[in-house]
């Protein structure tokens, strides 16, 4: 995609301070719909008060949520401190979106079991590993072999939202799993490595600087690598990259509506069934909090409202009749 000199600064400037290409896409996108929205002037001529406009306008005519709109909020926030210089006020007096949260979408128990007993052989170990570490889907693609702790059954998730890092538990069920895939990436490495046009793996710029040779030692391998090296959009080196998060996303929904679940099921659901059933098994919301990685305890309370739900605490006037 062709970006104006302005915009291709900004995504040079964030790629090099290891800003996740996700989120310099999301800015970008929110930096250019700002200009266009004001018939393309340049930003530099515009600040606190058409700022004011355009998010009130996402809230009033676009209905945004407010995580969306918080997002365009913190794009026009890094533009103007990082690359005009001239930050924002810090109350710009906006119209804030407000958006009720939505109760999360739960399996129950039965109905995983169900779902992993019907996906496909590839995408199996990734799914099991949503559901029983409660990660995100880009925290299971991103994961490197040595991430896996099997003395202390833990993950250990580095730079997830917010850039925060955290150790999630493991299930001892899936040792002799994981233990096969780290050996097929062992292969594929040893594979690589004779290979005269592998770059390594791909890492965020400060740790290639920081650890040069880090990108072909096997530690730092993704977990669940590709079958087959690639050439990197950005560079043009041939690397080994994660599968791609589009084949998991379609293959769960899938083999739900294959499963007759009749929920609208995502990668996102195994994660809000794991905190929902961690739950209801007694374990401590603060607990839940740290396995999740929430920065605010009234998030995991979300989960609560879904246990409270039903036969769980009311008894309905039916059973009256």
């Amino acid at each position: 995609m062709k970006r104006s000199p302005f915009l291709e600064s900004i995504y040079r400037d964030m790629i090099q301070k290891g800003y996740a290409k996700r989120t310099v896409e999301a800015y970008i996108y929110w930096i250019k719909y700002f200009i266009n929205f004001h018939k393309q002037q340049h930003p530099s001529q515009l600040h606190n008060y058409e700022v004011k406009v355009f998010l009130s306008f996402l809230a009033n005519e676009k209905n945004v949520t407010t995580n969306t709109q918080k997002c365009a909020l913190n794009a026009l926030v890094y533009m103007y401190r990082n690359t005009l210089k001239i930050p924002l006020s810090a109350d710009i007096g906006f119209q804030k979106s407000f958006t009720p949260r939505k109760l999360p979408i739960v399996l129950s128990v039965d109905e995983v079991r169900l779902l992993l007993s019907q996906i496909p052989v590839k995408y199996k170990l990734p799914v099991k590993l949503l559901y029983g570490s409660g990660l995100r889907l880009m925290e299971v693609l991103r994961l490197r072999i040595q991430d896996i702790d099997f003395n202390y059954s833990s993950i250990r998730i580095w730079n997830a939202k917010g850039g925060k890092h955290r150790q999630v538990t493991l299930a001892p069920e899936l040792f002799d799993e994981l233990k096969l895939q780290i050996q097929l990436m062992q292969n594929y490495f040893e594979q690589d490595l004779n290979n005269k046009v592998f770059a390594g793996v791909f890492l965020p710029s400060a740790l290639s600087i920081k650890l040069p040779n880090a990108s072909k030692e096997f530690g730092w391998q993704f977990l669940f690598g590709a079958d087959h090296l690639s050439g990197e959009p950005a560079t043009g080196l041939i690397r080994r990259h994660h599968i791609h998060e589009s084949g998991l996303q379609k293959t769960i929904k899938a083999t739900a509506k294959k499963c007759e679940l009749n929920k609208a099921v995502t990668p996102h659901t195994l994660r809000h069934s794991f905190a929902t059933h961690l739950l209801a098994s007694g374990a401590d919301i603060r607990t839940v909090q740290e396995q999740l990685g929430h920065s605010d305890v009234k998030t995991t309370q979300i989960y609560t409202h879904v246990l409270k739900q039903g036969a769980n605490c009311v008894r309905s006037p039916f059973s009256n009749l």
